[in-house]
């Protein structure tokens, strides 16, 4: 059969190639921001727990902030060079701008849920700044994720 014999794509199928395209884009997306962000997190998790257990013993969220910081500028590198680098369609000052605003936002709502859990429930071991930790990433990820698609990296894939 020849390419002139090949029946033609009718507007459902079209629609329907399209449709699967988007999800697959999505897919590869989601896989490639969650290995970024498991980096992240090692480095959020793991550098708070430094900072509690040496010099910041008594200042829970500012070495949240601090952790939540550096593993910032590492996601930035991750999903600009890899995760969304089809997505860019700003100057790269505009996305380091959005960028990081979202993830100001995204580590507030870390440091709340840790200081909440903290200093208004009264839950002040280790284990439940961990978890009070985790779960304010959860929710950050959950933003961040969103925002990064929907603001920071929001042109149409290549």
């Amino acid at each position: 059969m020849t390419a002139q014999d090949a029946p033609s794509r009718g507007p459902v199928s079209r629609v329907l190639a399209s449709a699967r395209g988007a999800v697959d884009v999505l897919y590869r997306e989601m896989i490639k921001f969650g290995v970024v962000g498991a980096v992240a997190f090692v480095i959020d998790l793991g550098g708070a727990n430094l900072l509690w257990h040496t010099v910041l013993a008594d200042k829970i969220t500012t070495a949240k902030i601090i952790s939540g910081a550096v593993a910032t500028l590492v996601a930035w590198i991750g999903n600009r060079q890899w995760t969304f680098r089809h997505r860019r369609s700003r100057p790269v000052h505009h996305e380091v701008m959005l960028f990081f605003g979202v993830n100001l936002v995204a580590l507030g709502i870390s440091a709340l849920v840790l200081a909440l859990s903290h200093y208004g429930l009264g839950f002040e071991s280790r284990l439940a700044d961990n978890v009070a930790t985790v779960v304010g990433i959860g929710l950050g990820t959950l933003f961040r994720f969103w925002a990064y698609r929907r603001l920071v990296f929001s042109h149409e894939p290549l």
